[in-house]
């Protein structure tokens, strides 16, 4: 940034203007609420028409309002037409409706963010805006063709803005790029929207930003059909989703669902709590698909000895031979379980009927009979309408039937050993049940096989999206992914992750296991994100000494800041004492506002926890409000995704024996930090981080 450009009042005075014009849009659009205020009066389509104008109104004053967000990211100046865009966060538009402020998703706002020196787009100049509010305090101009000077290269586009968007102090929550946006980032952003985009993207690159900008681009650019199809986002935890879930309303977008695996249950559970990895391998493996249906089928039973009941002054009987027929011809016939079970009513009564010594109708025997507990036992055994949360309860609490479920012609389906990894005891009732994260697939998957229940198509039905985007896919397993495919449209998909980064009980080696269960109605496209805006030089530096055993052969993203404070290796005498503390409280010194994370194993949280409570050191906890604290101490299971101002990472020699993907744990430790890492240890360090 120059010390004072010579257009700096010029372009405040245009930076005014165009906030006044956005402030008579505001009022505009409350002048129209006001006047189309819901009422009884009128007929049904007036009443809707008027609803509708209403929700168009509040979603645009919703748009209008920008807080402290920056309207104006900058200007391009096409070469040879004297004309000027303003490129900003969203449209506006002067009293004759000429664009004052152009959407930075529009077409062409494109150079904006794409032009190089050997792409120029036909543009002579791209000029940068660093503001205040609605102060603008720097000017940064880059020009191309004759007008040309300095680098050409493009790889960093408003290097001054950039750095200062990039060193700014974080809040604890993630914050929009789009006034920052590189060119690799923007080619991902604006890609074509038909099939799967994969997205690897190493640490500080961007890649969750990346994919929230392109949930918001292809609403703008797809506005029908994805407004009634709806756009999904997928993200690993709670704590996750409080942090990115003020990106999109900050473009302008609040129709997008954020949303983790187990909120897209349908009957509705209440869901807590990790398995052991053990436990959370078995039910992420394919095989449980073959286990949930054999569970199902176990479900689909014949009578074990012939069934009498008495009709007036005669008996009526079915045998067991024709309970099977019954049964098979339910499969034959039904889409899904639940359904069967109005065939299945259907032949019992038949065959009744046709017992009869008398003739007799079926509809006049089941009309007499169906409330006879008898006959309601007869068709619970044959054929009892399940819910996924009943047909799971009763196969976890039941041995027995997880052998059944287990058994296949061509052998077990897991080990014995591994079978029972999902039993549990039995609860008074399946809606007593809190169930894990990782029953959440399987639950999925059980609803696939049911099908919905008679009467309840509402509550059962799954809704489909448009687009889906799924952020950390590389921790995705096999079940997890079925279950999001389910939720996909027409294959419209944005996966993002990191292989280097996979940690979870069903840690990814590469990008082929991920696809293979994704749809595959058109040809993936491939990106990569090369370029690290967070983490400085010093701390890539550290962080790459682990990558090569986190995930071999796989290349470091280019950190565009060289510099930085060199991270801290502090060797202490037990890492719950007091020069933990002593750490922590300089690293708050260094920071200033910022904040500190404090990543620790698994083992260590409750110690590391008091210790904080006995020194009067304020924290808080990673939990589903995401970093309200400025100190806050984090599981390094939990850490993946976010950033902070200075992370302070404890005992790593722990964190790899202790996590089952070690070294990638705590590859993803060392790269949550913008400004600062200190590396905390009493145990000697890994080898790695010795060179």
């Amino acid at each position: 940034m120059s010390d004072r450009h010579p257009e700096l009042d010029a372009e405040q005075a245009y930076l005014d203007f165009a906030y006044a014009c956005l402030d008579e849009s505001r009022e505009r659009a409350n002048r129209m609420t006001s006047n189309y205020a819901p009422s009884s009066g009128g007929t049904t389509q007036a009443r809707h028409e008027r609803e509708s104008i209403v929700e168009g109104v509040v979603q645009r004053l919703a748009q209008l309002n920008l807080g402290d967000r920056s309207l104006v990211f900058g200007r391009i100046d096409p070469t040879g037409t004297g004309e000027r865009f303003y490129i900003g966060r969203l449209g506006v538009w002067d009293r004759e409706q000429d664009p004052v402020v152009v959407d930075w998703r529009a077409p062409v706002a494109e150079p904006f963010y794409r032009a190089t020196g050997r792409e120029p787009m036909d543009i002579e100049r791209r000029r940068h805006f660093a503001t205040r509010g609605r102060t603008l305090l720097g000017i940064d101009d880059e020009l191309f063709g004759e007008l040309a000077q300095g680098t050409t290269n493009g790889e960093v586009r408003g290097q001054g803005a950039l750095i200062a968007a990039i060193e700014a102090s974080r809040t604890g929550r993630l914050g929009d790029i789009v006034a920052t946006i590189q060119g690799e980032q923007d080619e991902i952003i604006r890609a074509p929207m038909p099939g799967v985009l994969l997205v690897q993207g190493g640490p500080g690159t961007g890649k969750t930003v990346v994919a929230l900008h392109r949930a918001a681009y292809l609403l703008y650019t797809h506005r029908f059909p994805l407004e009634g199809q709806g756009v999904l986002v997928v993200g690993p935890n709670r704590l996750f989703l409080a942090y990115i879930e003020q990106v999109l309303p900050s473009l302008g977008e609040a129709g997008v669902e954020i949303a983790v695996l187990g909120d897209l249950l349908r009957p509705r559970v209440r869901v807590d709590k990790l398995d052991d990895e053990a436990t959370a391998a078995v039910k992420g493996d394919l095989r449980m698909m073959k286990v949930l249906a054999r569970a199902v089928s176990d479900r689909e039973r014949p009578l074990r000895e012939d069934f009498h009941i008495g009709f007036g002054v005669q008996r009526l009987r079915m045998t067991m031979g024709e309970s099977r027929w019954i049964i098979g011809e339910a499969r034959r016939r039904s889409r899904g379980h639940n359904s069967g079970r109005k065939i299945v009513e259907e032949l019992v009564f038949q065959k009744l009927a046709a017992s009869a010594r008398k003739q007799v109708d079926a509809g006049t025997v089941r009309e007499r009979l169906r409330h006879e507990l008898p006959i309601r036992e007869l068709l619970e055994w044959m054929w009892p309408v399940l819910t996924p949360a009943h047909l799971l309860h009763d196969l976890y609490g039941s041995r027995a039937l997880l052998r059944s479920a287990n058994r296949a012609k061509s052998g077990p389906i897991f080990s014995a050993e591994e079978i029972q990894q999902l039993h549990r005891p039995r609860a008074r009732h399946a809606d007593d049940v809190i169930w894990r994260f990782h029953d959440v697939p399987l639950l999925d998957e059980a609803r696939a096989l049911l099908g919905y229940r008679p009467g309840k198509r509402n509550s059962d039905a799954v809704r489909t999206y448009g687009h889906i985007c799924i952020d950390e896919a590389q921790d995705l397993s096999p079940m997890e992914l079925r279950m999001v495919s389910r939720r996909s449209l027409n294959g419209s998909m944005t996966v993002v992750g990191d292989i280097a980064q996979a940690t979870g009980a069903w840690a990814n080696e590469g990008w082929g296991s991920v696809l293979a269960q994704l749809p595959d109605k058109r040809e993936v496209q491939h990106r990569e994100l090369t370029i690290g805006y967070r983490i400085p030089g010093p701390a890539m530096t550290l962080a790459n000494q682990v990558l090569p055993l986190a995930a071999p052969g796989l290349r470091p993203p280019q950190p565009v800041r060289s510099d930085g404070d060199p991270p801290r290796v502090v060797d202490v005498t037990t890492v719950a004492g007091v020069e933990l503390v002593d750490v922590v409280r300089s690293e708050i010194g260094a920071v200033v506002e910022g904040n500190v994370a404090v990543i620790v194993p698994d083992s260590l949280e409750a110690a590391v926890r008091e210790l904080f409570e006995a020194h009067d050191l304020p924290f808080g906890g990673a939990n589903r409000h995401g970093l309200d604290q400025q100190i806050t101490l984090v599981p390094v299971r939990l850490v993946k995704g976010l950033e902070v101002d200075s992370a302070v990472v404890v005992e790593p020699a722990r964190i790899i024996r202790e996590e089952r993907q070690g070294v990638r744990s705590l590859y993803v430790a060392l790269t949550r930090a913008t400004k600062r890492v200190a590396v905390v240890h009493s145990e000697p360090l890994p080898d790695m981080l010795n060179e």
